[in-house]
């Protein structure tokens, strides 16, 4: 078994040993006492890279529990792991294959080896492919059955298929091309392909169905949704090719289907789904804005590739982000992590991460299959900016939970309004240094005092107004938010997983909890339907399907 893959266990290292000890010392920390008595402590603990700021300086931290960190990442070989990554070796363990989004973003005249074949090739002639395409579309060129232009793609895709795609071209709205506009169908519930298809006519409508097998379940029924939709508006089922594209690596379920074979783009084995906006996936990006704009988005997380091989773990963004997740998850308690963007565009950023870091993540067994003997991955939720202060961040500031939180802001916004967007930075600021600081009980009975009320009065508000602080938050500050800054930002992420998973001895690259999921639902849609008659193997989901067919027999 390779270096990479040994079953370390993180718990019997030195440094685990360490960070206990560290935990125990940093009982009364302060991080309050901690700025006061350290004027260098935003300088010391912040770095940019890539078009990102990050400060991570409101965090539990000092210098012998982040010294304790790094020397975890390396006595769990962090470094040979990165190189084995990028080097397309096949850390996905129990599939036996690398996981190469990586070399999506390479430029030309790099080589990256697969079973000794060089894929780079490959990996451009798609993006040839993709540039094609883009341009006939946004030239007119590409025609309906009626001859009429494209002016509206819907992506038809699931997961990994949907989440990166959709974030990405809301993020990069005032990047948008004039012409065409971009709809996105991933639930199976017929309302959702309602909704989409209500204000679009189909001979000036193109899908796009992403799917690796060509058979996920949620896709397949849309695309046929789809198909039924276009024929009933007047399309010849000879004409189909007109309105549908694919991204499948099942080119002959796609050609059965109606689609023609040079419509089919590539998906392979090496790029897992939640890692895959990199390449045919993004389709729908690079239809929304542009390709050369696409480009500049894999040159962003190409820079933070980067600096993730080559940056010491001392200034490594995502290596600093996944030991800091380490530490609160394994030492401080901590089962959740906020990510709380400052802007209206980045609003679904926390949804593509809840994929990205909880399927890879989400994990009990090490990569040699024996069981883990520390927390892993933590559920990752949040929401957009101001919205989120006037709902769950009462939680984060005095609930008794402590849930490290990410800070996501511009500094300009492409849609000035007055001094909106100064207030906006100004609410983000607020809330970081409000988790930090809190409120102590002295401070809110001599706030009370200065508004006149009675003594007896201040004794009985004051306990309600003390806000514990001492809750760590990291700040990533983008100049604005552009392609280039967005690839470098989900590509932080993607890293800070990996690194984790590391940490941990786990593989980020499977998903077996998913399906199970599917093959149950596969049995149990015959039980509803009637065509099996064998009941279900417990009271409970049989009480709800007998529920279901007797009011549809109604």
């Amino acid at each position: 078994m390779e270096h990479y893959l040994k079953p370390l266990d993180a718990t019997q290292q030195p440094a685990w040993q360490a960070l206990r000890a560290q935990r125990e010392r940093m009982q009364q920390f302060s991080l309050r006492a901690a700025f006061a008595a350290d004027p260098q402590r935003f300088q010391r603990y912040s770095l940019s890279q890539a078009g990102l700021f990050l400060d991570y300086s409101k965090n539990l931290i000092d210098a012998g529990s982040l010294s304790a960190l790094i020397e975890l990442a390396r006595q769990m070989k962090l470094q040979p792991a990165i190189e084995a990554l990028f080097e397309g070796r096949p850390v996905n363990a129990s599939e036996r294959r690398p996981a190469l989004h990586t070399a999506l973003r390479r430029p030309v005249g790099e080589r990256v080896l697969v079973d000794g074949v060089d894929v780079m090739p490959e990996v451009h002639r798609v993006l040839g492919q993709m540039t094609e395409l883009v341009q006939r579309i946004h030239n007119g060129l590409w025609r309906g059955y009626t001859e009429m232009p494209i002016t509206d793609v819907v992506n038809i895709g699931i997961g990994g298929s949907f989440l990166g795609p959709q974030l990405v071209s809301e993020a990069l709205l005032p990047f948008a091309q004039r012409g065409v506009r971009c709809h996105y169908l991933a639930n199976v519930d017929g309302s959702e392909f309602h909704e989409v298809t209500a204000g679009l006519r189909a001979e000036t409508t193109l899908f796009i169905v992403s799917s690796k097998s060509f058979g996920t379940l949620e896709t397949l029924k849309n695309a046929q949704a789809a198909r039924r939709w276009v024929l009933a508006q007047g399309c010849r089922e000879a004409d189909l090719h007109r309105h549908f594209i694919a991204v499948s690596s099942n080119r002959e379920a796609a050609v059965a289907f109606g689609i023609a074979a040079e419509n089919i783009f590539p998906m392979w084995d090496w790029v897992g789904g939640r890692y895959s906006l990199w390449s045919a996936i993004g389709l729908p990006i690079a239809l929304a804005i542009g390709m050369g704009n696409f480009k500049e988005l894999l040159a962003g997380a190409y820079a933070m590739d980067q600096h993730f091989q080559s940056a010491p773990f001392e200034q490594n963004m995502p290596v600093l982000l996944a030991l800091l997740g380490v530490w609160y998850g394994d030492f401080w308690g901590a089962q959740s992590h906020a990510i709380l963007p400052y802007d209206h565009h980045l609003r679904n950023f926390n949804q593509h991460l809840q994929q990205l870091d909880m399927e890879s993540n989400g994990k009990r067994v090490r990569q040699d299959g024996s069981a883990v003997s520390c927390g892993t991955g933590p559920v990752i939720w949040g929401g957009v900016g101001c919205n989120g202060q006037h709902a769950y961040h009462q939680l984060l500031h005095q609930g008794t939970l402590l849930i490290p939180a990410d800070f996501i802001v511009p500094v300009v916004s492409y849609n000035p309004v007055a001094d909106h967007h100064q207030w906006l930075y100004a609410n983000c600021l607020s809330q970081s240094q409000a988790l930090m600081c809190g409120k102590t009980l002295e401070e809110a009975e001599a706030e009370l005092r200065a508004q006149g009320l009675a003594e007896a009065e201040v004794q009985r508000l004051a306990p309600h107004k003390v806000i514990p602080g001492n809750r760590p938050s990291n700040t990533l500050v983008l100049e604005r938010v552009s392609p280039r800054r967005v690839g470098a930002l989900v590509a932080l992420y993607e890293h800070k997983v990996f690194a984790q998973s590391v940490i941990w001895g786990i593989n980020a690259f499977d998903q077996w909890g998913v399906e199970l999921g599917k093959e149950l639902g596969k049995n149990l849609y015959g039980r509803l339907t009637g065509e099996d008659a064998s009941p279900a193997a417990d009271s409970s989901t049989q009480g709800l399907i007998d529920y279901f067919r007797a009011r549809h027999r109604g």
